[in-house]
């Protein structure tokens, strides 16, 4: 019998094959929901700092499970920060344009260019940042079915 992860793992990895970055505004089951990070997870008012958006491309149940797998373009403009937060399930993201800086509590931050990978932990209170120019991402969210992307962390 094939595990839970082996089964969450071959779901993000179909996704990702089956979604194209340049096709996603026509693709017929993309999502398009936008959630702007802004009043969710923001630590300061919106209108105070740029924020960071996240574009819902497509959303895949794990089969036998309450996990599914998101594919998120996420797209900051040059100095936004997401504001602490966390997520409910691992975070797997690739760093398609410009500079971001990962903050996850316990580690030193990392800064992360084009063709960089990152991963965020299931439960881990991070910030993430863009750097002096715009930042663009393709993100796997492998979370709870039901739950919220991301919560305010204190």
């Amino acid at each position: 019998m094939i595990s839970l992860t082996d089964r969450i793992l071959a779901v993000a990895a179909l996704t990702l094959l089956g979604v194209s970055i340049a096709a996603a505004d026509s693709h017929p089951h993309a999502s398009a929901l936008v959630a702007q990070t802004g009043a969710s997870v923001a630590q300061k008012p919106a209108e105070e700092r740029a924020s960071v958006k996240r574009t819902i491309l497509r959303r895949v149940d794990v089969p036998d499970s309450s996990y599914e797998v998101i594919v998120v373009l996420v797209e900051a403009p040059a100095g936004a920060s997401a504001g602490r937060h966390t997520h409910p399930g691992t975070v797997i993201g690739y760093v398609l344009e410009g500079q971001y800086t990962m903050l996850i509590d316990g580690e030193a931050p990392r800064a992360l260019e084009p063709g960089d990978s990152l991963e965020v932990p299931d439960g881990a209170v991070h910030d993430e940042r863009a750097g002096d120019r715009p930042a663009k991402l393709l993100a796997v969210f492998t979370v709870e079915k039901g739950k919220p992307l991301a919560t305010p962390a204190e």
